[in-house]
């Protein structure tokens, strides 16, 4: 799931080398901590958020697989 993340957005940035996937996880949950440069959020995010829940959406669905809550967290 980290190589998914860091593959989507790596083809929406411009600083590839500033695309950081952490994994933390819990007992029901696994949070994705997606970090980028500061100059990039904004393509991640997308218009109105558009991006960023279209690939929460991708993920949710990924983690039915599991049986866990799959969140992403952007950070810059």
């Amino acid at each position: 799931m980290t190589e998914l993340i860091e593959l989507i957005a790596k083809t929406l940035v411009d600083n590839v080398e500033g695309v950081v996937v952490k994994k933390v996880e819990g007992e029901s949950t696994v949070v994705y901590e997606l970090q980028v440069e500061k100059s990039d959020v904004g393509k991640i995010i997308g218009k109105k958020g558009n991006t960023a829940r279209t690939i929460r959406t991708i993920l949710n669905a990924a983690g039915r697989k599991s049986g866990k809550r799959v969140m992403l967290e952007i950070i810059e």
